[in-house]
């Protein structure tokens, strides 16, 4: 049995090794799984296309693109290097064309695809190769500019601030792991959202809709659910297994069967807060403010009540 070395296109780092089968149409379909990618062409390293099984020697070095012609290695070098000589990156998110730096892309979140894809290092183990260009140079992204634009400009000042006709769940879901200090997500529609082991601590969180949203492990120390005319924040069913809320304005914040099983709450204000059938086993409140919470049906096995500000009266735990 033969095996092959395949690149992506233009590229000669991150091959991989693949064991050539029945015929090219099958090595195509195995390479576009290990790259990602849909490959649709294979060729030599001197450019020569492979239309048949039978032309792959054992050992031969390939190379798979997404259907555009071979490219070079030498031109690929010199691409990279114009790139390299500007800080100026041109990205065509969806139609729309968006100008920064490759310092605003790669600095504040250097795991982020983008980071990944304009880094400047080339010893990283995590760079990508960037996406294909479209004719005036610019990177082609296939997203809506309108949920790009909220995104490019967290990465410049770091506020997430999303217009109220958007909706976060949408198009990025999935925030499991960002590092989001400070943001403004007031009035945001996070619903379903995975936020898991994010880093939200002293974000804006007014009136917010997270019906349903992971927040599993998130840091959410000294945030702001409280709205000024009082209207709550909807977070009914969340996921708060572990997170971290201490030092949280959560006045009427409505976490109605949430989960907040060993959750951290202390010193947080929770008055008026609706945490009716919510499981708050070994779940830690020392030091907050229930006042006139609502904790009727709520699992209250092991949950820490020390140091409290106001009494916590049976009539709130008992249907």
């Amino acid at each position: 049995m033969k095996r092959v070395i395949i690149f992506v296109n233009g590229t000669d780092v991150n091959g991989k090794v693949f064991m050539v089968t029945h015929s090219v149409g099958e090595l195509l379909m195995a390479a576009g799984l290990k790259f990602e990618m849909t490959a649709r062409r294979l060729f030599t390293p001197q450019g020569g296309e492979i239309d048949d099984i039978k032309l792959i020697r054992d050992d031969d070095i390939l190379y798979v693109s997404s259907g555009e012609d071979f490219v070079h290695k030498s031109k690929s070098i010199e691409v990279n290097n114009a790139e390299r000589d500007s800080d100026w990156i041109t990205l065509n998110v969806g139609g729309k064309c968006f100008i920064t730096t490759r310092s605003t892309l790669t600095n504040k979140e250097p795991m982020s695809m983008l980071a990944r894809m304009f880094t400047w290092s080339e010893d990283s183990e995590w760079k990508i190769q960037p996406s294909k260009q479209d004719h005036t140079g610019a990177f082609l992204i296939d997203r809506s500019p309108m949920y790009f634009e909220p995104l490019l400009n967290y990465l410049r000042h770091g506020q997430l601030i999303l217009d109220t006709n958007l909706n976060a769940a949408g198009e990025y879901a999935n925030l499991r792991g960002c590092r989001l200090v400070g943001a403004n997500l007031s009035k945001c529609c996070l619903e379903r959202a995975d936020l898991s082991c994010a880093n939200l601590e002293g974000a804006q969180l007014i009136c917010v809709k997270m019906l349903c949203a992971n927040l599993e492990a998130a840091n959410l120390r000294s945030c702001n659910f409280q709205d000024p005319l009082g209207l709550p924040a909807i977070m009914e069913g969340v996921n708060l297994k572990g997170a971290n809320l201490e030092g949280s304005n959560m006045s009427s914040v409505n976490l109605r069967v949430a989960t907040l099983k060993n959750a951290i709450l202390k010193n947080c204000d929770l008055r008026s807060a609706v945490l009716a059938g919510a499981d708050l086993e070994c779940c830690d409140l020392s030091g907050s403010d229930l006042h006139e919470a609502n904790l009727r049906g709520a699992n209250l096995k092991d949950t820490t009540f020390e140091l409290m500000l106001t009494p916590l009266h049976m009539s709130q735990t008992v249907r």
